[in-house]
This record gives structure tokens, C-alpha cells and sequence, in this order.
């Protein structure tokens, strides 16, 4: 699971190309994400374009100052069923996440520490998800997206994280010879074979605290 990232800054994103689409930076501001906050995504109904997305799913029928903090992962093993994803995944409406860093809690030390996982070359990388677009809000959850999630078991990396005994989630990191054709794929099948574990060599984590709050003066 992932509730806390840094997407990938504007000047990383300048120019990049998906397929046939050069996409220009976003053009809003954004920071070190939570569920609930703003962060830019690619959807493949505007595939040339960074739009500005509440991290976690709303769809229209959702209160997004509730739900959104509730949807911001959606199991690659329920995603066809749960009422909040449903919808996004039967009208193949997938899309790209770009992130610089994930953040994770490890148990290691025997209380949970916050942990940072990227690239080791600092590159951003993309993440597969899908959203959805509430049409006739103008608010924040005018768009929306959550981030599929996998088994991570197994995993050399991703199942170092979370509480011992729990289930080990992970994001899906994709090549990038793959993020096209995750945005073309139209079918259940077609979707599913890119919903697989990252190569653990492509990444290293090392422990990022956050920092003490400080105390109020008196």
C-alpha cells in the first residue's frame, strides 16, 4: 500500500513522451501527497496532458472529503467488484502516476519507522492507476485517482514493510516500454498482465523519519 509519496517535480515532467504524446509540464502546484491531496496524474481520456487529481477515488456518487481517504489503493484483486473502483476499471480507465519516491512504515527495529523507496538513480518512475471524473464538480474531485495495488509476499523489498503478519502490498511500478500500452489496454486480460512486481534491483530504500513536532512555547 502506499498513502504517502512525492510525485515527480514539474521539471521532470517537462516534455515528456508517452507513445506518440509530448506532454507539457502541469501547470498547477503540488508537493509531498497524501489521501486527499492534489497531485498530477495522466488519464488516457486526455493523454497528452497532466491533470490535477485528488489522490484517492471519488466517484460521483462519493463525498469526496470522506472517501478519498478511504480509496487512495485499489487491490488488483477486487478492483473489478468494490463499488468505488468498479466503475474506472470496466471502462478501462487507466492511467499514469508519476512518483519520485514512495513512503512505506518498517517494522524492523520493532516500532514503525517510515521508510523512503525510489529509484537509485533518482529518476521518477510511473505507477499504474485509474481514475475517474466527477463532470459536473468543479472541485478538487472534478478528477480523481488511486493506485493499483499487488501481493508483495514474496517480494526481496516491498515485503519488508507493514505491521508483521499483515498482507504485504505493493505499488505497480511500470517499465517505461510499458506505459503506453497500459493506457491502450481495453480488455481485463490486457490490463492484468501489466499488474506485476518490479524489479527490487530497480530500487533502494534507506529509513526518512519524519521530523519531530516541535513543542508549543508557553
Amino acid at each position: 500500500m502506499c498513502a504517502d509519496y512525492n510525485p515527480a517535480r514539474a521539471q521532470h515532467l517537462e516534455r515528456m513522451q508517452i507513445g506518440p504524446h509530448v506532454i507539457a509540464p502541469p501547470g498547477f502546484a503540488y508537493r509531498e501527497t497524501f489521501p486527499g491531496g492534489l497531485a498530477p496524474f495522466l488519464a488516457n481520456l486526455l493523454p497528452a496532458e497532466w491533470l490535477p487529481g485528488l489522490f484517492g477515488m471519488v466517484p460521483h456518487w462519493g463525498d469526496p472529503a470522506k472517501l478519498a481517504r478511504m480509496t487512495y489503493n485499489a487491490r488488483s484483486e477486487t478492483v473489478a467488484d468494490k463499488p468505488s473502483f468498479r466503475n474506472a476499471w470496466r471502462s478501462c480507465q487507466f492511467g499514469l502516476i508519476p512518483a519520485e519516491s514512495l513512503f512505506e512504515p518498517n517494522y524492523e527495529s520493532g516500532k514503525a519507522v517510515r521508510w523512503r523507496i525510489e529509484r537509485h538513480d533518482g529518476a521518477p518512475f510511473m505507477l499504474a492507476g485509474i481514475w475517474e471524473q466527477r463532470r459536473h464538480d468543479a472541485g478538487p474531485a472534478h478528477w480523481s485517482f488511486a493506485m493499483l495495488t499487488i501481493n508483495a509476499d514474496e517480494h526481496p523489498l516491498m515485503r519488508r514493510f507493514h505491521k508483521p503478519g499483515e498482507e504485504k502490498r505493493a505499488v505497480v511500478v511500470l517499465d517505461p516500454d510499458d506505459c503506453e500500452g497500459w493506457l491502450s489496454a481495453r480488455t481485463d486480460a490486457q490490463a492484468r498482465s501489466f499488474l506485476r512486481p518490479f524489479d527490487p534491483d530497480l530500487m533502494r530504500a534507506s529509513a526518512d523519519p519524519l521530523p519531530p513536532r516541535s513543542k508549543p512555547s508557553r
